[in-house]
Formats: C-alpha cells, structure tokens, sequence
C-alpha cells in the first residue's frame, strides 16, 4: 500500500474503534430490555452507554466512531419515513401544527420570562434554554448561540441543562404515559412537543411502542422546523432590536438567510422524501419491513452513543438557577399542553 492510500485509509480507521463501541453496547442494551420486563433496549442502551461513561470513561480514541451517533440517529429518522403516509400527516395536519405552533410559542416565551424576572438568569443564556426547551435542546442551543452572540460558557451552562433534562424525561415520560394511561397518539404528541432533544423524544416514543415512537418524531420533526425562524427572530432582536448592542454591524439580508439555511435541520427533508415516496407505493411490503428493521438498528446504536456522550459533572455544574428556569417551564408547559393534547386527540 502507498504512503497516499495510507493516508486516504486513516479517516476511516479512526472511526471504526468508537464505531465498535456504538455496536457493543447496543447490543448490551438489547440484551438487556430483552431480559428485564418493562425496560426498552433504547433506554438500556442509553442507560449502559451513561453507566461506562461514567465509570471507565470512553478513551480519545473512540471519540470519532462515537460521534457519529447523531448521523445515524437522523439517518433513522429518514428510513422511518418509509412507514408513514402523507394521509396519516394530513388527518392530523393542521390540529398537530397548531399544536406546535402554540407549544412552541410559549415555551419560549414563558422561559424568556421567568429567566428575566423570577430567576435573574442572564438574557442571553436565558435566550439559548428557551431555545433548547422550546425547539431541539441542544442543537437550538448551538443554533442560536451565534444570533445572541453568547459566550461560551452561557452555551456550556445551556447545553448542561439540557442534557439534564433530557435524561431524566427519557425515562420519566415513559413511565407517566403508562400511569397516565395514555394512548400512543397522545403519548407521542406530547412527548414530541415538550421533550427538548430528538433522540430522547425518538426513544421515548418507542419504549412505549412503535406507534407513539412515530407520533413523537414526526411532532417533534415539526417542532425542528421552526428552528430556523427563531435563529432568525433571535438574530434581528440581539442586532437590531432594543437590546442590541449598537456597536456591531447590522446583519445584511443574504446573510441571515444564509443563517436560516445553516441553522435548518436537513435531514427532515429527506424524512419527508420518503414519506412521499412510501406513500406514492414506492415501497414494497418487503422492502418496507426492511428499512423498518435497518431503522431500529440505527436508533440502537444511536442511543448507545448518547449514553457515551452523557458527562455527570457537566450537568453537575450546570448550576441551579438555568435549571430551575427549565423545570418550571417543562412542569407548566408539559401539564397545560397534555390537557391540550387530549381534548384534540381524544384520551
């Protein structure tokens, strides 16, 4: 082998150890919901990646591979497109948009207000947790970070509660749509508008079943639409609006479009390309078990990488106010939002 196929080959080999690891503990984690009633391989592997983590730690090495998790979540999300009909999505079209809409509105706006009243929490971090709670957690975390102009520890202290929450609702929420008795449709809609990050919502859903999984991605799919208009909302206040500072240019037209685009999550448009695709019977039954399959192993592994990435003494250090901003907002928005849900979705 040449010195330059060599050196073409060392990308790929930094990736495969972390890789490795994503499968391992996958698997550990099928094993396990297999063996213990009521435990969904999903939060096994989420919770086994978390346990080594934190115990043994994940070598330098295997970061690369482990990194990867978030591909191979949107690429499932892709492929789960091919067991959704656009008449499923029109049926509850325009109730769901609403939904979301409103959800979304007021998370915002509710924990915008109690970080500059109740809880003194800095504007611009309070700015970056109301995108987190009221979009897509950690990545309107970093989508937005730019529009506020936030430093780099108001990002780290944001994205710290996040991730809190994050893993306590992954495993809260299944357990109170069973005690709640919710229906999957119910269950997923919920989950999807008022859990923060896409792969605890994915998880979520599907540790209650397969229906609620798909319910709980394609709302919280709609909710990551909107992503893009906050940035740009975000990027017009903190530049132009009253609490700008008066000293920095003014952000040209071409390049808040050029924000939308780079903060807008593309792999929802390839979601939604297999979505007409499977409905225009592009997909045979066959084929459609298929991807079903190559879906929920992708999902597996996935979730084993966001255990690996789970850092204890981050969210430690988060500190209390940021997160009393996000439970208080999580526990008013979740509880008037379920009430919602079911008076449109029924019970």
């Amino acid at each position: 082998m040449t010195a330059a196929a060599s050196d073409e080959a060392t990308p790929l080999r930094a990736y495969l150890p972390g890789l490795a690891a994503l499968v391992v503990v996958g698997l550990a984690g099928r094993l396990i919901g297999a063996a213990v009633p009521y435990l969904d391989p999903l939060i096994a592997a989420v919770a086994v990646g978390a346990l080594v983590a934190n115990t043994v730690g994940v070598p330098a090495s295997f970061l690369p591979g482990v990194e990867t998790n978030k591909l191979w979540l949107e690429t499932g999300i892709v492929l789960m497109g091919a067991r959704i009909t656009l008449g499923a999505l029109l049926d509850a079209g325009p109730t769901l948009a609403l939904v979301v809409v409103v959800g979304v509105t007021a998370t915002v706006l509710l924990v915008e207000g109690l970080s500059r009243t109740l809880f003194d929490v800095p504007r611009r971090l309070g700015s970056l947790l109301a995108a987190g709670a009221g979009i897509c957690g950690v990545s309107a975390v970093v989508g937005v970070s730019g529009s506020v102009r936030a430093d780099e520890n108001q990002i780290a202290y944001a994205a710290a509660t996040v991730l809190l929450f994050d893993l306590l609702t992954l495993f809260v929420y299944p357990a109170l749509g069973g005690v709640l008795g919710l229906s999957d449709r119910v269950f997923g809609v919920w989950a999807g508008l008022t859990m923060f990050s896409t792969g605890p919502v994915t998880a979520a859903g599907f540790a209650v079943s397969e229906a609620a999984g798909r319910w709980a991605t394609v709302t919280k799919l709609a909710r990551n639409l909107l992503l893009g208009g906050l940035v740009l909302a975000y990027s017009l206040y903190y530049v132009d609006g009253p609490s700008g500072d008066a000293s920095s240019p003014r952000t040209t037209r071409r390049s808040k479009l050029a924000l939308l685009w780079r903060s807008f999550p593309k792999f929802v448009v390839g979601f939604f390309a297999v979505v007409a695709l499977s409905s225009a019977g592009a997909f045979s039954r066959v084929e459609t078990a298929q991807l079903t399959t190559a879906y929920e192993w992708l999902f597996l592994v996935a979730f084993a990488g966001l255990g690996l990435t789970v850092d204890f003494d981050d969210l430690r250090d988060a500190g209390l106010r940021p997160v009393a901003v996000v439970l208080t907002a999580l526990l008013l928005v979740s509880s008037v939002s379920l009430v919602a849900i079911r008076t449109a979705f029924g019970p």
